[in-house]
């Protein structure tokens, strides 16, 4: 059997379809806030705070991260046709749930949403519980297709699964415009209903799209209810604090939303479109390099000889950092701008860009920890370590419910404040499950880290001094009225900046420059 090893070229192929997923996410969140508005905005994402919340704890969380560890295990031991076995118990096991979490979530959706926002009105929250009771199936709906994602990546699949959530966008934009504008043609608040049933629509796409992936490498479904099996044992004692652990930043971000209703439904919004574009370069790169590093790590640590788990785990890290840091160098410069040229239309003021770029401006200082959680977390489960994580989310839930209460109710920080405390939580959980990692993996090459921190933050900080120079001399093309001038003087100003990140770190001999360009020269050869 072949040595596992991780594969860049793996990282670089759901980057890019990650990449096409979070523009049409920002070409969805675009649309409808130009359409409804930060206000109405607020309400819808309030309403979807909740199923969402579920799919990001259990479906593409706890549930994706013990099964893509405990199928991956599987096939290294036992081979293909035993972990089909676990598949098929694992979906059918997830249909029976996941079906009654979604009547659950109906029946009591008053008091979920009593809970998120607090601060609404009776009328808006009455109108979030109608929208919630619509979308509460979609947990359903993602949770097969985690299921399905994380069966295809055990194979080294990437490419199809990575792209599936462009497909819930295409949905929940085409679906939910066209019903909501058949609804009220004014895109009034009745038309959010509309938005709500195109989320199922989304939902549905995103897992139907991999299935003929699946049948291709082999997998026939059938239902089995036989779940007491060991396999389904493991995964599911697995999630119990898996939930917790990978909970961290979904709560942390739940909880802002619930402080931000006090301040007013258009401080949900600014949050949720400052954190739209965190999950870009968050999910281009920090979930690239976890999604290719788990299913590898998993297979090692079924292994007698754990060696390679330190060094591996190790490079996972610094190829995240190499790839974030940038990008929230730029982010932190680029703010206004790149809001501006996204975000900027109908309903959706300059006002409402200024408050979301300074949301994302406190929001990117956590950015390089939040894709290192990524990478890290999961490996405790893959070593049979499953409590640390939890027990450091436990500390870093309670951080962030303190900062937030002291920045808002105490210094009168505004909705910024939610942003920076969600940031301090996320260095802290980082901090706290290196430190645990390196006792567990031995190494993780720290020195290496090091190094490649400082030479990757000296070229970052020539990226932003790039930045702010090109912000103050184009600022009149960056913010012009004209969307082909805002257009081409963004796209420029971000291909420059890049250009001068990827310039220094040659010339600094970062590893992972060397490495991607060694990569690209190799494709140009060939072709």
């Amino acid at each position: 059997m072949s040595k596992p090893h991780l594969n860049t070229r793996a990282t670089g192929v759901v980057a890019l379809a990650v990449f096409c997923s979070r523009i049409l996410g920002l070409v969805r969140e675009t649309l409808f806030n130009a359409l409804f508005g930060a206000t109405n905005m607020g309400i819808f994402i309030i309403a979807f705070r909740a199923p969402n919340l579920l799919r990001d704890l259990f479906a593409e969380g706890a549930l994706s991260t013990a099964f893509v560890t405990i199928f991956s295990q599987k096939i290294q031991k036992d081979g293909d046709a035993s972990a089909w076995a676990l598949a098929a118990k694992m979906l059918t096991l997830a249909m029976v749930f996941m079906s009654l979490v979604s009547v659950l979530g109906v029946l009591f959706s008053k008091q979920l949403i009593g809970l998120l926002a607090p601060g609404f009105e009776a009328q808006d929250a009455a109108l979030t519980v109608w929208l919630t009771q619509i979308m509460y199936p979609f947990i359903l709906l993602v949770s097969l297709a985690a299921l399905v994602m994380g069966m295809l990546n055990s194979k080294n699949v990437f490419g199809v699964p990575a792209m599936a959530s462009s497909f819930f966008n295409l949905g929940s934009i085409i679906g939910g415009v066209w019903i909501g504008w058949s609804l009220d043609p004014k895109f009034g608040t009745t038309a959010l209903t509309g938005l709500a049933i195109g989320t199922l629509v989304g939902g549905f796409l995103q897992f139907a799209v991999q299935l003929p992936s699946l049948y291709k490498i082999g997998f026939r479904f059938r239902p089995d209810f036989r779940w007491n099996d060991e396999g389904v044992r493991k995964i599911l004692i697995l999630m119990i604090p898996s939930v917790i652990a990978a909970s961290a930043v979904q709560i942390n971000v739940m909880v802002n939303s619930s402080f931000a209703s006090v301040v007013g439904a258009d401080a949900v919004a600014w949050l949720n479109s400052a954190f739209r574009f965190m999950q870009m370069p968050l999910g281009m790169f920090g979930v690239a390099v976890a999604t290719i590093t788990l299913p590898v790590i998993s297979r090692i640590a079924a292994k007698t000889d754990r060696s390679d788990f330190g060094p591996t785990l190790g490079k996972a890290m610094r190829l995240s950092l190499f790839l974030t840091l940038p990008s929230a160098a730029g982010l932190a410069v680029m703010a206004e701008p790149i809001i501006h040229l996204i975000y900027r239309w109908g309903a959706y003021t300059s006002y409402d860009v200024a408050q979301t770029a300074q949301a994302l401006r406190f929001y990117v200082i956590g950015l390089v920890a939040y894709a290192c959680i990524k990478v890290l977390s999961p490996a405790f489960y893959a070593l049979d370590r499953k409590w640390t994580p939890m027990m450091v989310s436990f500390v870093s839930i309670g951080v962030n419910l303190g900062l937030n209460y002291w920045f808002i109710f105490k210094l009168g920080f505004g909705h910024w404040g939610l942003a920076l405390s969600t940031s301090i939580s996320a260095v802290g959980n980082f901090l706290a499950l290196y430190l645990m990692m390196h006792r567990h993996a031995g190494t993780l090459a720290t020195r290496q880290l090091i190094t490649s921190a400082i030479k990757c933050s000296i070229a970052s900080l020539a990226l932003a001094a790039t930045g702010y120079a090109l912000l103050h001399s184009l600022r009149d093309y960056l913010l012009h009225p004209s969307l082909l001038f805002r257009l081409i003087s963004t796209m420029g100003t971000v291909g420059i900046c890049g250009g001068v990140y990827a310039i220094v770190c040659w010339l600094l001999r970062v590893e992972e420059m060397r490495t991607a360009l060694d990569a690209v020269l190799r494709k140009i050869r060939r072709r």
